[in-house]
């Protein structure tokens, strides 16, 4: 269901009183910057999951979105949107940035304002088509979207100063790391579904790539190929 159906303030559970609770936790868990706290508040997540769970939507866990794919946890989201935008404790002001996953778009919605220019990869193209309905209604406006497989990045855009990864692949996909500008950073889960995932910032450097990990996560396998859906 799209925005326009919906109370963007939200009511009961998804109330401002229930994302006040949720910021709080995610204080409490590390994530430093202010204006990212500020966005996690201000984005309406309980427009980005079905409205069955609109209840759950503030609680700091992923949710099912369909199609065999998930909203992330609200302090992953905070945590890989920091790790993109943060050096020396200020935010970076980030020209061009490529998301790969761009799912149901709440990752989307939280970095958009933070950079000039934001590409997304959606390899299912029936939540490609919902998302860019639902971002458009909330006036996000700075995205340009593309039904394709994300390993291979999006070359006629490159370089860019960051990528962001919304699925695990089992190893760095190589053709992502060619797209990254000087001092570009890629965030990204790595590992196998069921195994162990660790969240990793990789900054280009003269030097080659310096590798960073940050945390244990538990994401969606990042597959190859794109799918058209059902009727299509």
């Amino acid at each position: 269901m799209m925005p326009g159906t919906r109370n963007i303030q939200g009511i009961g559970m998804t109330s401002a009183r229930t994302r006040d609770r949720l910021v709080k936790r995610l204080k409490q868990s590390g994530i430093r910057q202010p204006e990212i706290i500020e966005r996690i508040r201000n984005v309406p997540r309980h427009l980005f999951v079905d409205e069955a769970l609109s209840s759950r939507a503030y609680e700091d866990n992923a949710l099912p979105i369909g199609q065999g794919q998930t909203i992330s946890q609200p302090f992953v989201v905070a945590l890989m949107t920091q790790a993109l935008l943060e050096k020396d404790g200020d935010l970076l002001p980030l020209t061009k940035v490529l998301e790969i996953g761009t799912g149901c778009g709440y990752q989307t919605a939280v970095l958009a304002p933070f950079v000039k220019q934001l590409f997304s990869i959606e390899r299912v193209a029936p939540l490609l088509r919902e998302t860019k309905q639902r971002l458009a209604e909330l006036g996000i406006g700075n995205i340009r979207f593309r039904h394709d497989d994300g390993f291979r990045g999006w070359p006629g855009q490159a370089p860019f100063d960051g990528i962001i990864v919304t699925a695990a692949p089992v190893k760095v996909p190589e053709k992502l790391l060619e797209q990254l500008g000087p001092g570009g950073r890629l965030v990204l889960p790595v590992g196998p579904v069921g195994g162990e995932q660790i969240l990793y910032r990789i900054t280009r450097t003269t030097n080659g790539f310096e590798h960073e990990k940050l945390s244990a996560v538990s994401f969606v396998p990042m597959l190859e190929g794109r799918e058209k859906g059902a009727g299509q």
